[in-house]
């Protein structure tokens, strides 16, 4: 342990003999010899900066980086300006812990209720917290929080992101939430369904929009059933998407979910994303999680505060109403950074180039035998389905340094494009896939 202690051996020996020891032994002497660690620990030596940097390359070159990717199903590839980068890197801003002395966090405060403020206007509610973890905790968190004591069901549809269906039943088990799941019908939720099994011990109904194969859902009549059985209407939506599709605050949302990895971070082997969630002013005082609030002082200077809950309250196992104990602060100040930069036309712009994009090349996989089975309208996700088994196709893309779409099984195929992909890699998509 000494040798990681950024002291001299002459300053140590020198606050042992004012405490009045002559050898680190004589410090621990009180610790019985059969618990020491004699000899040493079983590790390799140190090593200077240059191996360690040669043999971590050596480690990340076993990942295979891929220039194009039609890859979506949770994680998306988006343009991120360099502004975005830069901003975060700044040593006075390089950190992810909560602020919570607020007299000298006030600029991770206010990065913060900036980010908040900007989630509320891309969804159009009224409050939103300061992120969790990703968008599958961000799900069970809203599931979680329209429990009520005489409602304890929740009606989840079944065409969501796989790994917010896992995460919702893990925090239902835990809490002791019924789940009722909503079965899929031409890739979308099952409406007829919905209206003949809601019940007045229905806490919430969740849906993903768009869903987990691209499609766009009724999202307004689903709202209109659930509100009908005096149940709340938890909404997930791909921020990106919200460019161009009405928010959830229009289609008549009580909570809005997501993950913020469209936003200005990059795909990163899986993270660290975020979570967002947004809701009304009647729903305000459930949010979980951080929220900062903007004040004044006794001079009239605006200030920063965390407010409404403390993170103290969710550590009583007991009493607990939300498994969140931080906030992913760094990756929030690089969501807010990367909306400011793109503003509102920005994103816009990236929402219709991404659809558009995917409609092309849904069209083109169509000619050559990959069926598209979105029957409805869809933002920038498609599936397909050939008669035989992709997966010599999908290798034959990664021979070419082209990732593309996720295998659903079953011959089929979840595709993605976003503003990245270039009509050029879309034809080169295709010429390779008709050889196949």
């Amino acid at each position: 342990m000494g040798s990681y202690v950024p002291n001299t051996l002459e300053e140590r020996q020198e606050m042992l003999k004012e405490i009045g020891y002559n050898s680190i032994d004589d410090l621990f002497a009180h610790i019985p010899e059969e618990v020491k660690i004699k000899g040493g620990l079983n590790i390799p030596e140190g090593k200077s900066e240059l191996e360690v940097r040669r043999e971590m390359e050596n480690i990340a070159s076993k990942n295979q980086v891929f220039k194009t990717i039609f890859r979506g199903a949770g994680a998306y590839r988006h343009f991120i300006p360099s502004i975005v980068n830069s901003v975060i890197s700044k040593e006075n801003l390089l950190t992810a812990y909560t602020p919570y002395q607020a007299e000298i966090s006030q600029g991770i405060l206010q990065s913060i209720f900036e980010y908040q403020t900007m989630i509320c206007d891309l969804t159009g509610m009224d409050v939103s917290n300061a992120c969790v973890y990703d968008g599958a905790e961000a799900a069970a968190e809203g599931v979680a929080m329209c429990q009520e004591r005489k409602r304890k069901k929740a009606f989840i549809s079944a065409a969501i992101l796989p790994d917010a269906m896992s995460t919702i039943k893990t925090y239902c088990h835990g809490n002791g939430m019924e789940i009722v799941e909503i079965p899929e019908k031409d890739g979308v939720t099952d409406l007829d369904y919905l209206k003949e099994h809601i019940d007045d011990k229905t806490a919430c109904v969740y849906i993903q929009h768009p869903n987990y194969y691209g499609n766009l859902e009724d999202a307004q009549a689903i709202g209109e059933v659930a509100h009908g059985a005096g149940a709340k209407y938890i909404m997930g939506v791909n921020p990106i998407s919200l460019g161009i599709i009405k928010t959830p605050a229009e289609y008549g949302a009580d909570v809005a979910v997501g993950d913020g990895q469209p936003l200005g971070l990059p795909l990163g082997f899986g993270g660290p994303y975020l979570g967002f969630m947004a809701a009304t002013e009647g729903m305000m005082r459930k949010l979980p999680g951080r929220i900062v609030g903007q004040t004044e002082d006794h001079n009239g200077k605006i200030g920063y505060v965390l407010t409404l809950q403390a993170r103290e309250q969710h550590i009583r196992r007991e009493k607990a109403s939300s498994n969140i104990c931080s906030n992913q602060a760094l990756c929030a100040l690089a969501v807010g950074v990367y909306m400011s930069a793109m503003g509102s036309e920005g994103i816009k712009e990236a929402a219709l180039q991404s659809t558009s994009k995917a409609h092309y090349l849904a069209a083109e996989l169509d000619k050559i035998g990959f069926k598209v089975e979105n029957k409805g309208e869809f933002f920038h996700e498609f599936v397909t389905v050939s008669e035989k088994c992709p997966c010599e196709a999908l290798k034959a893309l990664e021979e070419h340094g082209i990732l593309g779409g996720y295998p659903l099984g079953n011959h089929r195929v979840l595709w993605c494009c976003t503003e990245m992909n270039t009509k050029e890699e879309m034809d080169e998509v295709v010429r390779i896939l008709k050889e196949v």
